[in-house]
């Protein structure tokens, strides 16, 4: 029983983290330090390079969900997270441990370079206090404002390696903040009743939805055009093998992204959104195929 215990209570911290936002954001951080690797790849900072991404991540999450507590106890899609659920009592314990896994993350970029601690506390910065606390509540440009919180996980992986800033980088980067807002648009306008009720003027809930579904499929058409741009820029880092497989990953996402523009509905916004994951993970595995048969 005691063992039981134990594991549920393992699953029910470690739920509070967001694990599904956070295995993204670290797959990206993980190819970010291969592309900034070029041929020679260091195993065990790109090993500390990911794990810091991890805590940050995994800790912001934690330290958002005690913020939003009482909004999440609102909603229908998150009324069963730990907190609202009443699965962790006391409720600071979760903001307790989001502090220990957000300092051991920042720890992690500090042991590695400057640049690395940088863009760590950038994005934790940026989505705790730009979005989470000033602007989800206030404004429907809120997930543009916290969408340079999704780019740095690419660029502390990238820096980890390069110790510098580079085009393409910021690239990478780039591509990580434009798919932030078809992802995430797409998951408002889904469950669009459910934002209005919490009060969270999400672009979905504040304009027609044939307006924010051109929005979400423009960002969409962007991110593709990012993607397949960088192979341009460096061809030799990102090559043919990269920009096939981008190429034929951006035409699914382009379909759908037109099909979207042409016969808005929500259903289609949802294949869109269950889609555009799978797409940001297939540029990244794309740069690391390309590193490894090299």
């Amino acid at each position: 029983m005691k063992v039981e215990y134990l594991l549920e209570r393992i699953r029910v911290y470690y739920s509070v983290t967001k694990p599904r936002v956070w295995y993204l954001l670290a797959y990206t951080a993980f190819g970010g330090y291969i592309a900034g690797s070029g041929t020679s790849v260091n195993l065990v900072k790109a090993l500390v390079a990911t794990v810091s991404v991890i805590l940050a991540s995994a800790g912001s999450e934690a330290i958002a969900n005690f913020i939003e507590k009482d909004i999440d106890a609102l909603m229908e899609r998150t009324r069963n997270r730990p907190l609202p659920s009443g699965k962790i009592k006391p409720e600071w314990k979760a903001l307790v441990l989001g502090f220990i896994l957000t300092g051991l993350g920042v720890y992690a970029a500090y042991l590695i370079n400057l640049l690395a601690l940088i863009f760590i506390i950038v994005g934790v910065t940026d989505y705790l206090v730009v979005y989470v606390m000033l602007s989800k509540k206030k404004t429907p440009l809120n997930i543009i404002l916290g969408s340079v919180a999704g780019g740095a996980p690419t660029m502390v992986g990238y820096v980890s390696a390069a110790n510098e800033i580079t085009l393409d980088s910021i690239i990478l980067a780039g591509i990580v903040v434009l798919w932030i807002p078809s992802h995430i648009w797409s998951l408002a306008l889904r469950y669009k009743e459910d934002y209005m009720k919490a009060g969270i003027p999400m672009l979905p809930v504040v304009i027609s939805e044939d307006k924010a579904i051109r929005c979400i499929s423009s960002t969409a058409i962007l991110l593709i055009v990012f993607s397949i741009s960088i192979h341009f820029i460096n061809p030799v880092k990102y090559g043919y093998i990269y920009l096939t497989l981008v190429t034929v990953s951006g035409l699914i996402l382009l379909y759908l992204a037109l099909k979207l523009m042409y016969k808005p509905s929500r259903k289609l916004a949802w294949k869109m959104f269950k889609y555009t994951s799978p797409h940001l993970a297939i540029i990244f595995t794309s740069i690391i195929i390309e590193s490894i048969l090299k």
